[in-house]
């Protein structure tokens, strides 16, 4: 299961909901870039054999046969990312500290926020839109390709992604090929997102 999109914003219990394998990356939780989580299921991992040699991931070795640690340290090869995982450590520190029930709650509202102002908006269309959906817009723009409307953004000041952000599949349920993603998080404010309307209420008009 892919979980980058969740962790920041929910409490996820992997045995719960019986994931063999749960990932996510270290930037979607506010840690360093270059890093992330593998958990599996000790029992599978157990059964995987190691997919890179070296260091401490070596119980003993000869010229007749290797012998590894066992899991987890069996996929630790060579010399660990050591600067990333403590970088990765104090972010997940600092958001269990806030709360993630209270982050929830606020980039809950924020969305509601945004989406009450983006919506009637002439022109655009919101890109999925169930009830408990996490705090990201996607939308798209009448006579906007996605890339005009990520550089009018970014000429404010204001930080979005436009492409089709690793889901063509899903984004192709939905008729389209891109979309413009401002993804709301704790340290985002109401006036912040009030300049982003703006901005959409002005291409939209032109």
């Amino acid at each position: 299961m892919d979980g980058a999109q969740s962790v920041s914003h929910l409490r996820v219990n992997v045995q719960a909901i019986g994931a063999d394998f749960f990932v996510f990356s270290g930037h979607k939780i506010f840690g360093p870039t270059g890093i992330g989580v593998v958990y599996g299921r000790k029992e599978l991992l157990d059964q995987i054999p190691p997919w890179q040699g070296g260091g401490n991931m070596i119980a003993d070795v000869t010229f007749e046969k290797t012998l590894y640690q066992p899991a987890p340290n069996k996929f630790e090869a060579g010399t660990g990312n050591i600067a990333d995982a403590v970088g990765l450590g104090a972010a997940l520190d600092y958001v269990q500290s806030l709360g993630l029930e209270a982050i929830a709650q606020y980039e809950h509202d924020l969305l509601a926020y945004a989406t009450h102002h983006l919506a009637p908006i002439k022109g655009v269309r919101l890109i999925g839109t169930a009830a408990h959906k996490a705090s990201v817009l996607s939308f798209v723009l009448d006579g906007h390709s996605t890339e005009q409307v990520g550089r009018a953004l970014n000429e404010e000041g204001i930080a979005v992604r436009s492409g089709h952000h690793c889901a063509q599949p899903i984004l192709r349920r939905f008729g389209v090929e891109a979309t413009v993603r401002p993804s709301l998080a704790f340290y985002n404010t109401c006036e912040e997102v009030d300049r982003f309307i703006a901005v959409v209420r002005r291409l939209a008009r032109a």
